[in-house]
Formats: structure tokens, C-alpha cells, sequence
């Protein structure tokens, strides 16, 4: 292959730069607080953001990556909160055993009862999800509404996830979401401050889902 500039990539295997990467990683970050099954999930949130600071505010319950193991070995669902998660996470190792990939935000009839009630789609399709998904892995890169509904039929005994992946990025609500989805006591997953995201959410599943396979 010729490339028509000066620089050249040390290789363009890509096992090889998935490889190099997660060394260049481990050099970087130096030493950490997290278990060795935390940092499988910490290392692809910083391959998959590049962003050193948000890999070191991750924080974890500390049952959350094994709860999600449990839930994907089990066949529980992933729900997604937009699109661009359910795109992202790997449908083979969940539907492997028998789970799925969800997401309800565009679904009609959270668009109309999000509309009758002046609220957001993401609180209506966590409301649904609820009733369909018990035990499942919640996935929330975007809407920290999303995130502060779940929390709240959490607290009310009305919803009983498996693990909650709840990284929200943004301005309004994202940071306080997250401060208290880590009030919980059950498994959860988040980070710190307003960084976050689709990448975010999808690298710890993927993470996660990676562990699963191991197991068998």
C-alpha cells in the first residue's frame, strides 16, 4: 500500500493497533485503583475516547462488571438509550447467548405519550423498557433524563436492572445524574463531570461482553 504523505504507520494490521494501542495505554496511565476486570473496561473507554482524564474518573459498584457478565451469560437485554449505542455494541457476543440489543426512543408509541405529556422521549422509553427488560444492562451515553428516570424507578422499586452503564455526556443534568446514579447500591458503572458519550457507553459493554466470552 502507498500512502502519499511523509509519515508512515508503524503498521496497518488491525489486531496490531488495537495491540499497540492498549500498551500505549497501560504506559500512559501508570498506575490506577482499578481491579484487573475494571481496567478491561477503563482501557477500551480511553482507546475509544482517547481521553485520559474521563478513563480515570470512571467509578464502579463493586459488583457492577461482574453483575454484567452474569446478565449477558444469563440472556438478559441491552437497552440502549439512542441509536448510536445499540450501533455501536457488538450483537454477536450478546445474541450468543441469546440476548439482544434494544433501544425504544424512536418506537411510536413512546413518541406520542412523550409528546402527551410534554416530556422527553428518554424518560417514556425507559418507562417502557422496564416492563420489558427486567435484568437486563441499561446503556446511557446521551440522555441523562434517561439516566434520572431509571434512577428514580430504581429508588421506587419499580425497576430492577442488572447493571446500569450510565456515562451521559452533555451540559444540563449530566454530571448530576451520574453523582447520583453512584448513590446506588446496586451494580452501576459511571464517570465523573460532563464528559461521556455513545463511545463511552458502547466501549463498556463491548468490555463487558468481551469478559462474558472468556468465561465459556
Amino acid at each position: 500500500m502507498d500512502f502519499m504523505t511523509d509519515f508512515k504507520p508503524l503498521t496497518v494490521q488491525p489486531q496490531e493497533i488495537e495491540a499497540r494501542s492498549f500498551e500505549m495505554i497501560t504506559e500512559e496511565l501508570g498506575e490506577h485503583p482499578f481491579t484487573e476486570e475494571q481496567y478491561s473496561v477503563v482501557q477500551r473507554v480511553i482507546h475509544a475516547s482517547a481521553d485520559f482524564e474521563l478513563g480515570r474518573s470512571m467509578m464502579f459498584h463493586k459488583d457492577a462488571v461482574q453483575a454484567g457478565i452474569k446478565a449477558i451469560l444469563a440472556g438478559k437485554p441491552v437497552i440502549a438509550d439512542v441509536q448510536m449505542v445499540q450501533v455501536g455494541i457488538s450483537k454477536p457476543r450478546i445474541e450468543k447467548f441469546g440476548g439482544d440489543v434494544r433501544v425504544y426512543i424512536s418506537d411510536a408509541d413512546v413518541m406520542e405519550e412523550a409528546k402527551r405529556l410534554n416530556t422527553t422521549r428518554a424518560i417514556i422509553s425507559i418507562r417502557k423498557a422496564i416492563r420489558e427488560a427486567d435484568g437486563g444492562i441499561y446503556a446511557i451515553g446521551n440522555a441523562p433524563t434517561a439516566l434520572l428516570e431509571l434512577i428514580r424507578l430504581v429508588k421506587n422499586g419499580e425497576a430492577k436492572p442488572g447493571l446500569i452503564v450510565g456515562v451521559p455526556v452533555g451540559f444540563v443534568s449530566a454530571a448530576e445524574s451520574k453523582e447520583e446514579l453512584a448513590k446506588l447500591d446496586i451494580p452501576f458503572i459511571t464517570n465523573l463531570g460532563r464528559k461521556g458519550g455513545s463511545p463511552v457507553a458502547v466501549a463498556a459493554v463491548n468490555a463487558i461482553s468481551l469478559l462474558a466470552e472468556r468465561q465459556v
